[in-house]
């Protein structure tokens, strides 16, 4: 029996508890299947075994709870870590740039990343940390994105609940897809910009 398998089995035992575990765990870069987790939960809710609401409050207090750590994590390394590597010139202002980046494109980026692009949420939260970009603004966008991707898989869940494992097989693919697509950008304008630099 797989991981999957076992969370799954697990759920209708231990519920909200395992819920919160799953999401916030899965928000610090664990691989579970948090998206799963919370379809089937709204499905069992839908089935009356859980109260719909407790289900999308738990969710998204862990996941926001997740979110938290991570950028504390990144706050508390990138400050012990930014005075070392940043000795270097070059290294300096690469670092000035990611803060300029987040600082430009960090509430759209923490809100895209909490549910468009899922698996590339826990490197942002420590990102974001690391560039001491304002947590006020990284708290206030992970809420709503997580409210986006809580409420979005949670509702499936109940309203499809007879299908929820297809639409969760679906649903994964698609987010993988765009953030694998989200980081190939990403890096195609990184080297077009360093080849214009070099002519």
């Amino acid at each position: 029996m797989t991981l999957t398998e076992t969370l799954l089995a697990s759920l209708p035992s231990y519920g909200l508890l395992l819920l919160a575990l799953v999401v916030g765990i899965s928000c610090l870069g664990a691989p579970l299947p948090a998206s799963i987790v919370m379809m089937l939960m709204g499905a069992l809710a839908a089935a009356g075994d859980f109260t719909l609401a407790y289900v999308i409050a738990v969710a998204l207090a862990s996941a926001v709870a997740g979110d938290q750590i991570g950028y504390m994590l990144g706050r508390v390394a990138g400050q012990r870590l930014v005075p070392i590597v940043s000795r270097e010139p070059s290294r300096r202002k690469a670092i000035e740039r990611a803060q300029q980046e987040m600082d430009a494109r960090g509430n759209v980026a923490v809100f895209l990343t909490r549910w468009l692009l899922s698996p590339l949420g826990p490197y942002l939260n420590l990102l974001a940390g690391a560039s001491g970009f304002s947590w006020a603004r990284f708290t206030l966008a992970g809420i709503l994105g997580e409210t986006v991707w809580v409420g979005l898989y949670t509702g499936l869940g109940a309203a499809f609940s007879e299908s929820v494992t297809e639409i969760a097989e679906i649903s994964g693919s698609i987010s993988g897809f765009l953030a694998a697509g989200a980081v190939a950008a990403f890096l195609g304008w990184k080297l077009f910009q360093a080849m214009q630099s070099k002519d």
